[in-house]
Order: structure tokens, then sequence, then C-alpha cells
């Protein structure tokens, strides 16, 4: 796992438990003095009102326990799936997944309560943690990025959706991590064509970064390395390209120092050809 996924919540989960602990007080009169409970248990007391079911569900939420909070929602949503309860129910449920650390189980509960609750005003928070779902389980850099993808998928659904809502900046933030995450993917693989020799391969990757990644903390290596590979190919013109965008992106670069130094072993110098795809792709062409 990468550090940069492991960051908590901010302010949704614990306002899900705000309202449930509220909930539950409005509710307390219907509460039964046994909470918690195994599986024979749920399906000893399936004729247990909703308000019973919702605050047994919420005090184990509250008290961490959340296999036995999961059983109570499931509980309530199979029993009284139309209800506010049971609609309140699915979304804890998600919760409770997601703060056990079930993500794929997780994920398919969020899933399924914004396809059955797209207009309800906790859809924006389900999709929140659907998101977050995939995001804390995005793999080392080395491994496959699916699951990255679907966190940055996910995750835009937010801000498409839902632009206003308290969840869009959590969302934009993650949103950049997760693309730092896929660009970062693209250059260990261009890194290692380009040991390898295989300068068509590793341009095709780098390429990527530039034109796909560009806003990550990766695009100015990705740039000195096309400027690399390209002059292994002898393509100067292109290589010449990369390095003076390069210097006029980030002249400060240790990269841009690099690759001047480079340009200079060969004979030549950084100078930009604005018909290029590279001066193109940052709109100076």
């Amino acid at each position: 796992m990468v550090s940069s996924v492991s960051a908590p919540l901010s302010g949704g989960p614990r306002r899900a438990v705000f309202v449930a602990l509220a909930t539950v007080l409005a509710f307390s009169a219907g509460a039964c003095s046994s909470f918690g409970g195994s599986k024979e248990e749920a399906i000893v007391y399936s004729d247990d009102p909703p308000d019973k079911l919702y605050n047994q569900g919420v005090f184990n939420l509250n008290q961490n326990k959340y296999d036995a909070a999961s059983e109570k929602f499931q509980e309530l949503d199979k029993q009284h799936p139309y209800t506010e309860y049971g609609r309140k129910a699915a979304l804890l449920e998600v919760y409770a997944k997601y703060k056990k650390g079930d993500y794929d189980e997780s994920a398919t509960a969020a899933k399924r309560y914004v396809t059955l609750h797209p207009s309800s005003p906790d859809a924006a928070y389900a999709q929140f943690l659907l998101g977050m779902s995939y995001y804390n389980g995005i793999p080392d850099v080395t491994r496959d990025q699916s699951r990255t993808q679907q966190a940055l998928d996910a995750l835009q659904e937010v801000i498409r959706k839902y632009p206003t809502s308290e969840y869009a900046e959590p969302a934009r933030q993650r949103i950049q991590l997760a693309r730092d995450q896929l660009a970062g993917k693209e250059m260990d693989i261009g890194r290692y064509y380009l040991k390898e020799g295989n300068f068509v391969g590793a341009i095709n990757r780098f390429k990527t970064v530039v034109t796909v990644h560009q806003t990550t903390r990766h695009v100015e290596e990705a740039l000195a390395r096309l400027a690399e590979a390209y002059m292994a190919l002898g393509i100067v013109g292109e290589a010449q390209t990369a390095a003076a965008v390069l210097g006029h992106n980030f002249p400060q670069s240790e990269w841009y120092k690099d690759t001047y130094k480079l340009m200079a072993s060969k004979g030549t110098a950084p100078r930009e050809d604005k018909g290029s795809w590279i001066s193109k792709a940052f709109g100076r062409g």
C-alpha cells in the first residue's frame, strides 16, 4: 500500500456517526435492552420492529462492533427496504464495512445504495465512500493499478454529480493523489523500457504522463526522459522540444539541468518546435 492512501476521511464518517447517535436518541423509546447478537439471534428476532433493529445496529456501530452492526443493518434493510429506517440502515451498513476495512464489501454496498437511492440527501456521501473504498485499496505503484482507476472514476462522480456537497473538495484532493499514482505506474514502466533499450515503448509511457497526467509531480521527469529517449533514437528535434518545454515550465528543476547537460554533450541545445506534439500538449503549439 502507498502511504498516501491511508489518510482518514475528514468530516464525513464523524457526521454519519453523529447522525446515527441523534437518531438513536430520538427513537430510544422503541429500543431493546439487548444489543448486538449473532447471526442466529438476528434470525430468531427477524420480526423485530425497525426502530429496535436500527438502534441495535447504531449501538454496535458506536461500540466499534462492525460485524454486529452490519448484521442488524442488513436485517433491517431486508425487512423494511422502502422505509426511512431501511434507507438509513443501508447507508450505515456501507460505513460499518468501511470502518472495519472490508473495502470490497463496502464498495459493493455503496454501489447498491447509490443505485437504489440516487436522489437521497446521503447519496453524495455514499458515492464518496465508494470512491474511498477503492482508494484505500490502492496497491504499490509496481502492481496493477485497476483499483486506482476505479477510485479515480468513483471520486470524479462525486465532483460531477454533487459539486456543491461537502465531499467535493476531499474528493478533489484524493483525485489528484490517484492521478499521481497512475502517472507513477506509467513512469515505472517507462523507466524499465528505457533501461532495456525499448525507446519507442518508453516514449509511449512518458507521453501518457505528459498528455493525461500533466498536473502530477511526475511530469518534469517525464519530459526529461522523453528528451533522453528521443536523443537515443536520433530524433533530435523532439528531444530539443522536450528539453525546451521542460525549461520553460520548470526552469529551476534538477531534471532540466540534467537534460540541458545531455543536450550540450550531444552538441545541441533546447529548442522548441511549435509543431511538436509536446508543445501542443502544453498549449504552446
